[in-house]
């Protein structure tokens, strides 16, 4: 295949340089992108200095030479964007939530089946992650046995002063379980193995933004599939003491062991992030995963080429945000009883 020429549309969120990194990590080349915000396109020309700011997306898109859009837009208008570019004959890679409604995936969903392109979503703290990458190999290795349970903490930090507006706007970012908890419903049927799950409980709240009262800071989800059962808990509270923007951290239970990953840091005092405990029958082992290899990226460019679905498979992708928005759902209607 020839070198992937992808283009950049909607900078509203910062997650953009991962998604563009991670496809220049790849070997793809970036040759233009789209932000009416001058703001936004002057910090993004200070990173990429070469890149052509386009006036238009119509140009991007009807440009057959480019394979690719990817794009970290307002959360609400990200499934457009897929929707017109995967119309267009191009494959698509999103920020988390790659969409905020359950009409939205719907038609997101239905476009792809049309299409046949690609709709991925770079769930970073997945596929971004070394040491939650270390922890998918032991486990398709046999390490813990067959997973029973999986704990997912997301907490981040709000930093309220340096939001957007939308960033507050329920119709605009969707709820935190739709935008933060995706990431841990990904990993929960990635680590369990399924295709599906169902959904026990879910809540939502805002607990220390009351002058914000649509955004919620803080969330839940007990989800179960007939082998496995999880626990989600995400949060906006991050305390300004913790010295990154969130202590995430996975803990899995299989029935010959178990392993917990430190994604960002490790309270015990063990410098850096991507740390590992894995406990089985013969003892107790620290991993440091920090140079553990990341093949997301590669293997989206070889799915592009082969139409193939090795990167994450496209069910998986979207069962992932089915149950993310399914979750806010419920939370909301929970929320409204109460």
């Amino acid at each position: 295949m020839d070198e992937l020429r992808f283009a950049a549309v909607g900078l509203n969120h910062n997650h953009i340089y991962g998604q563009v990194n991670c496809l220049l990590r790849a070997g793809a080349r970036l040759v233009g992108f789209h932000e009416p915000d001058d703001a936004l396109a002057a910090e993004f020309l200070a990173t990429y200095k070469d890149v052509p700011r386009i006036a238009t997306l119509d140009r991007i898109l009807e440009d057959e030479s480019i394979g690719l859009v990817t794009s970290a837009s307002v959360s609400a208008e990200r499934a457009e964007v897929a929707i017109r570019a995967m119309r267009h004959g191009k494959d698509v890679l999103v920020d988390k939530p790659g969409m905020t409604s359950l009409d939205q995936l719907a038609r997101v969903r239905r476009v792809q089946a049309e299409t046949g392109r690609i709709f991925s979503i770079l769930f970073s703290e997945h596929f971004e992650s070394p040491a939650t990458v270390k922890a998918g190999e032991l486990v398709a290795a046999g390490a813990i046995g067959e997973v029973v349970h999986m704990v997912g903490l997301g907490p981040h930090r709000l930093r309220k002063e340096s939001r957007p507006g939308w960033f507050f706007r329920r119709s605009d970012y969707g709820g935190i379980l739709t935008d933060i908890a995706s990431h841990q419903c990904e990993q929960f049927l990635f680590f369990a193995g399924a295709a599906h799950a169902t959904i026990l409980s879910a809540s939502v709240d805002n607990r220390s933004v009351p002058e914000s009262p649509e955004l919620q800071d803080t969330g839940n989800i007990h989800l179960s599939t007939d082998r496995a059962t999880g626990m989600i808990h995400v949060n906006w509270l991050t305390p300004d003491g913790m010295p990154t923007w969130g202590d995430g951290r996975l803990f899995i239970v299989g029935t010959t062991g178990t392993i917990e990953v430190r994604k960002t840091v490790d309270l015990a005092g063990r410098a850096g992030g991507n740390h590992l405990f894995l406990a089985d029958r013969s003892g107790v082992e620290h991993i440091d995963c920090s140079d553990v290899d990341l093949p997301f990226g590669r293997q989206l460019l070889a799915d592009i080429r082969d139409r193939t679905e090795t990167a994450m498979p496209q069910q998986r992708c979207f069962n992932a945000m089915e149950l993310a928005l399914s979750a806010q759902a419920i939370a909301e209607r929970n929320q409204e009883k109460n």
